[in-house]
């Protein structure tokens, strides 16, 4: 595989997320990951774009001491239902709870990306708003749903990558991998300001 040259700098992806980490790894380019260390609780007042902003920038910031000579990649993702920001759901029950409250409506997304220059401090970030508007879904349909795909750490309680995608009755989004968890498209264009051109052969 043919690998982009960064003078003096490597990628690091700030999260432990497998979901992430397969993501950045379509792009075919070699980084690493070190899962940082913050506080996620949402300031008063704080909007979702805001708020995952800030998460987003932190996780990069968090891992700047660590990697002084990289550009990293710092993406958190806020879901709002109704003005009620949706978690992970952690276990089966909530996981429930979460896709019963959402069917028939929808539920919008704000996925955030960032790069850090650790070397300069230099920060660029932008980001994606998703719209999941979900089928009037049963109660058999939800317990069936989260029993096969155990969805406990996917903010909203499913999997749209896989059977989850069966729950919608349509996305609005500019990129389909923002609702997993980065959005690639806005990352390409944030590396490409730092001059690192994503290889297409």
């Amino acid at each position: 595989m043919k690998y982009p040259k960064i003078i003096g700098r490597r990628l690091v992806l700030a999260s432990s997320s497998p979901y992430r980490q397969a993501l950045l790894s379509k792009l075919g380019i070699p980084f690493e990951t070190a899962s940082p260390c913050i506080n996620e609780t949402a300031n008063v007042g704080e909007s979702a774009i805001q708020l995952s902003k800030r998460l987003a920038e932190e996780k990069a910031f968090a891992l700047q001491v660590k990697f002084p000579q990289h550009l990293i990649i710092g993406s958190d993702q806020v879901a709002f239902l109704e003005a009620a920001q949706l978690g992970k759901p952690g276990n089966h029950a909530c996981a429930v709870a979460q896709l019963r409250a959402a069917s028939g409506k929808a539920v919008e997304f704000f996925t955030s990306v960032c790069v850090l220059d650790s070397t300069s401090g230099e920060l660029l970030t932008d980001t994606d708003r998703t719209v999941v508007w979900f089928r009037p879904l049963s109660e058999k349909k939800i317990e069936c749903y989260v029993s096969q795909e155990r969805p406990f750490d996917c903010a909203g309680g499913f999997k749209s990558e896989s059977l989850g995608i069966a729950l919608f009755e349509k996305l609005e989004t500019s990129d389909p991998n923002a609702l997993v968890g980065l959005p690639l498209i806005k990352l390409v264009g944030l590396l490409e300001k730092f001059g690192l051109e994503i290889p297409c052969c």
